[in-house]
């Protein structure tokens, strides 16, 4: 169970460390258009609910599976909002 705790921090402190990225960001760029930067907030805090509502899973047998392709798919969707705020302009 430590490995599903800890799979948990490792969401809640990506996504907390994006959305302070993109704080940052709008603090950097003032005259920028602020809604597509908010836009990215939602879509990562949206990432955040679905990654968490499917931690918890009832087939246990192929639980280490079920994690490690959650932790991909985490991955990976969190790269593509990081390359669009990259992209802002």
């Amino acid at each position: 169970m430590a490995s599903i705790k800890k799979l948990k921090k490792d969401i809640n402190n990506s996504i907390g460390s994006f959305i302070e990225d993109v704080y940052l960001w709008e603090l950097n760029n003032p005259k920028s258009d602020i809604k597509k930067s908010e836009a990215l907030i939602d879509e990562s805090i949206n990432l955040f609910d679905r990654l968490i509502s499917k931690v918890k899973i009832s087939d246990k047998k192929n639980a280490k599976f079920h994690y490690k392709n959650l932790k991909e798919k985490f991955n990976l969707e969190l790269n593509k909002i990081i390359l669009k705020l990259n992209k802002l302009k």
